[in-house]
């Protein structure tokens, strides 16, 4: 399994929760719109991107899977918390890896939530089992379930090189079955390939066309592109003034709207994290309950800066 530990870089800056390295007050985000709940239902996952994020892979197991007893915990929490939720997504790793995915997936969608599923639509997703249990989600609620693709670019070579060869054929198979059986889809891919975003709109648009997808290339919530989140980029800290400066307002950048539940290999209990994209980060681990995820987040890590705030990213649909 690779390293979890972070790359050194940005030296001397995001040493100190509530002021950055000139002393200036550090922005911070209120849960003021939480929207999305997401669960991550562990890391391990069929196969081994070379820039993955969380570090998912065949043996990485440094968050565990997640059962649909302790989900269906957190959407009570929800209802208890009167959070105006509309969106339950599950990430990994690769969700279908998980053996409780369709029974969690239900117990969501049978709470009246949109579901949102990411998934690298290869062999996990394509077992008979699965595929019945998605067929029976389909036939109960339609399109309140959606299946987020990873397709890293338009292009068979360059989605290979990231994610092994033979690997994009693969996952057309099962975006075709998703196709062929009246399934609501969504792509997530990367920017990271040389090419302007029209131009990587342009490409998926040429894919979707070929293959008779229902996707919108020009859809940012049909069609996401992530940039790259590479820790060792030298990057500003964000201040309270910023957001002035900026022209931008904190209910804008995803830690405002999400929260996510993890569960570490070893823990008793889940966790829940102020972001999707630092699982590891234990500054930004809330707390076990809903209730004390609801505190503000400082925004003390080179992605806040980077990904959200500069960047505009969102993983909801």
């Amino acid at each position: 399994m690779k390293d979890l530990q972070k790359p050194v870089a940005n030296l001397g800056k995001f040493q100190d929760a509530y002021v950055t390295a000139d002393g200036q007050d550090r922005a911070s985000v209120p849960l003021s719109r939480p929207e999305t709940l997401w669960f991550n239902t562990g890391t391990l996952c069929n196969i081994e991107c070379s820039n993955c994020y969380i570090l998912s892979s065949p043996a990485n197991d440094a968050l565990v899977y997640l059962t649909e007893a302790e989900v269906r915990s957190y959407l009570d929490q929800i209802a208890a918390r009167a959070w105006p939720v509309r969106e339950i997504g599950f990430t990994g790793g690769e969700p279908f890896m998980n053996p409780e995915m369709t029974a969690m997936a239900r117990t969501a969608l049978e709470r009246g939530f949109e579901v949102l599923i990411l998934t690298n639509a290869m062999r996990p997703m394509m077992r008979k089992t699965v595929r019945a249990g998605l067929l029976a989600l389909r036939e109960a609620f339609g399109d309140k379930l959606t299946l987020r693709i990873s397709v890293d670019h338009h292009s068979a070579d360059l989605h290979d090189k990231e994610r092994g060869t033979g690997s994009f054929a693969k996952t057309l198979e099962g975006m075709e079955w998703l196709r062929e059986n009246g399934f609501r889809m969504a792509v997530a891919g990367r920017t990271v390939w040389g090419e302007s975003e029209a131009e990587a709109r342009a490409g998926y648009a040429a894919l979707f066309e070929q293959h008779g997808f229902a996707i919108d290339a020009q859809d940012p919530g049909q069609t996401v592109l992530f940039p790259e989140m590479d820790e060792r980029v030298e990057v500003p800290e964000i201040t309270s003034a910023c957001w002035g400066i900026l022209d931008k307002s904190p209910d804008s950048v995803m830690c405002a709207s999400s929260r996510m539940v993890v569960k570490r290999k070893g823990a008793e209990t889940p966790a829940v994290l102020a972001c999707t994209l630092l699982p590891y980060a234990p500054e930004f681990e809330l707390g076990t309950t809903l209730a004390e995820a609801e505190t503000p987040v400082q925004l003390n890590h080179p992605h806040c800066a980077k990904f959200c705030v500069l960047g505009g990213a969102s993983c909801s649909a």
